[in-house]
């Protein structure tokens, strides 16, 4: 009766391990099948090829599904100012301009996920904040209200940045 009882533990835990090695087989196996993704490569958007040479700047950059939008101003093609003293066209241009570099990748104002506006004039911009319930007509993205000194030109006096999150 020993002797079955002993051979009965044997054979138990001899398939009890064999059992164990099967599944770190199985495991390995997983992990050989992983896949490595390589990094996308940056992908750049000139708006107006010209100017943002000579200022040094690309207006957008996408990464995989992330879209960085550098600050838009109101200017013509040449990079002079337009709608001088007017913050209410200066937004409107911007946002023709934004809705430009949106549209090349592809996106709408759907898929912005912060905005961030930087003003020479707060209370001029605050009274003409609403205009932005035409732009976002589903939700508004995060972001930030500045109201600065400056901007690089001085007749400049709105510019809006954004950052965009692409859904495949």
């Amino acid at each position: 009766m020993k002797k079955l009882t002993i051979t009965s533990l044997i054979l138990a835990l001899f398939f009890t391990l064999s059992s164990c090695e099967e599944k770190e087989k199985e495991t390995t196996k997983e992990i050989e099948k992983e896949v490595t993704i390589e990094p996308e490569k940056p992908e750049y958007f000139l708006l107006r090829p010209e100017v943002e040479k000579a200022y040094g700047y690309s207006h957008a950059v996408k990464i995989g599904n992330s879209i960085k939008v550098s600050g838009a101003v109101s200017m013509d093609d040449a990079g002079n100012p337009t709608a001088v003293g007017d913050l209410a066209q200066q937004m409107k241009n911007c946002y023709a301009d934004l809705d430009k570099v949106l549209k090349h990748f592809g996106c709408t104002f759907d898929d912005v996920i912060v905005e961030n506006i930087f003003t020479t004039n707060m209370p001029l911009f605050l009274e003409n904040a609403a205009y932005r319930g035409e732009i976002y007509k589903n939700h508004f993205p995060t972001g930030s209200w500045l109201g600065v000194k400056e901007l690089a030109i001085p007749e400049f006096m709105i510019e809006i940045e954004l950052e965009v999150h692409k859904s495949k």
